[in-house]
């Protein structure tokens, strides 16, 4: 019998209601990036400006994630999921009607703010709803699912943007939301976790110190590197860093608890998902805008000439995840980051002059098989690297790490792109922007150097396991 058929009506209503609130925050983290040029044309957008409007999303996703997955365990997972459906919708409506970029950039904030509460509540209420053995089944459809719009989402926005406007790449979230929301009431079960303590301090800390982090970095290069804006910025984002270790110390039930970077394994995992996403959300910011700008291509055209990196999602990933387990982490991160780093050197030098399209095809496959080799490796290596017990908690600040490191990644290149003349000089600013696309990979790759096997020692968490804390991008 296969697993469709043991599914019962309630679990296919569950894994349904769950993937769509999953699809739609992915679809939401990169669908912008082929409307970027025309949200730029039509709000007089400058470079700093539009990498708020990818900053604000992730930023306030990274930030909350794990608050909000306590907050469900504690108010009760399905009303929480619910409620964080209703503010997405609410907050795309607010994207789709603005007329500036402060109020875009709020409104972009806002919807990170559901999608921190809806993908790990997802996540939960299909944990709580199929059993172990059911369980890797079931994630395996949500998580393709999700792959398919974090792959799509260029693409769609692309066809979205030329076909009607960019304001529906937020419009189109609405009726999916006020559809979705009676469901979830109606069919989905109710469950809570362990009451878990809150950290705010914590929270409070390190969104401080990586919004005063980034904001120097975003600013760098208009209002000067050596002024007192930058300086300040770089310095209380530093101050407040350590003030969050120290509370962290401290505090009895920290957000990140400081012991789990007692292992080497942990810490290397998450070090090498931030610099493999800090690479990734920052080559997709400039990709999409490359193609529109060097070969003329429209919003759609520019999606699907990224097919050759993305569409490597789906056949390079699966395989790499099955590796896993026979040959270990580290091999595959390693390998898979430098082969993301060289595809991005690559990329750099073939924009450098007068390149064709067919120029970039191949170092674009090289690219997108090495982050997928990578990607399923770092998780794997981050999760499985503790105790089965801290398995959720481990997920959570991975998911965390991989968010900010997307963050990162885009305000470092949008430094150096504005540094290098901005949109008046895109080709020179394109080319060195990938090329610190691939010092970023290479540094993840080193990273990797410190993920030891995991073959016959220490903690190991069942493949059915690892399948659950699956990271969505």
């Amino acid at each position: 019998m296969n697993g469709k058929e043991r599914t019962t009506a309630e679990q296919r209503w569950v894994l349904a209601l769950t993937s769509i609130g999953s699809v739609m925050v992915a679809l939401d983290v990169l669908v912008v990036a082929a409307a970027l040029t025309t949200i730029r044309n039509d709000l007089g957008a400058g470079v700093e400006q539009l990498e708020w409007t990818v900053n604000a999303y992730s930023l306030s996703f990274a930030m909350l994630l794990m608050s909000a997955a306590a907050l469900g365990d504690r108010w009760g997972r399905r009303r929480t999921f619910a409620a964080g459906l209703g503010l997405f919708a609410a907050a795309s409506v607010v994207c789709a009607l603005a007329t500036s970029v402060p109020m875009l950039v709020t409104a972009r904030a806002v919807q990170g703010v559901g999608a921190a509460v809806v993908m790990p509540l997802a996540m939960s209420l299909l944990g709580a709803a199929f059993p172990p053995h059911r369980r890797g089944w079931a994630i395996g459809v949500f998580s393709g699912l999700t792959g398919l719009a974090v792959l799509g989402g260029p693409m769609i926005g692309g066809a979205v943007t030329e076909g009607l406007a960019w304001q529906w790449i937020f419009w189109i979230n609405v009726p999916v939301g006020v559809v979705a929301i009676p469901l979830v009431l109606r069919f989905v079960p109710e469950s809570r976790g362990a009451a878990r303590r809150l950290d705010p301090g914590g929270a409070v800390l390190i969104t401080l110190s990586v919004l005063g982090l980034v904001w120097g970095t975003v600013r760098g290069a208009q209002a000067g590197w050596d002024s007192a804006e930058v300086v300040g910025s770089f310095v209380l984002g530093a101050l407040l860093l350590l003030g969050f270790v120290v509370w962290e110390r401290r505090a009895p039930q920290p957000m990140v608890p400081p012991s789990f970077f007692r292992h080497p394994a942990f810490t290397a995992g998450n070090a090498a998902g931030f610099f493999l996403t800090a690479a990734l959300f920052g080559a997709v910011f400039f990709m999409a805008q490359y193609m529109q700008v060097a070969f003329g291509s429209g919003p759609l055209k520019a999606g699907l000439q990224l097919l050759p990196w993305t569409a490597t999602l789906f056949i390079v990933a699966p395989v790499a995840g099955r590796l896993v387990d026979r040959i270990g982490e580290r091999p595959l991160v390693v390998a898979g980051l430098a082969l993301q780093g060289a595809g991005m050197f690559w990329i750099s030098q073939a924009a450098n002059g007068r390149a064709d399209y067919a120029d970039l095809i191949l170092p674009l496959i090289v690219a997108g098989c090495g982050v997928s080799m990578a990607m399923p490796a770092t998780q794997s290596a981050s999760i499985g690297a503790l105790p089965r017990e801290a398995v959720g908690i481990a997920s959570g600040i991975y998911s965390m790490m991989r968010q900010l490191g997307g963050v990162a990644g885009v305000a470092v290149l949008a430094a150096v792109f504005a540094a290098a003349g901005g949109y008046g000089a895109f080709a020179t600013g394109f080319t060195r922007a990938l090329a610190v696309c691939g010092v970023l990979s290479l540094l993840g790759a080193l990273a990797g150097l410190g993920i030891a096997t995991r073959r016959g020692t220490g903690p190991q968490t069942p493949a059915s396991e690892r399948e659950l804390v699956t990271e969505q991008v």
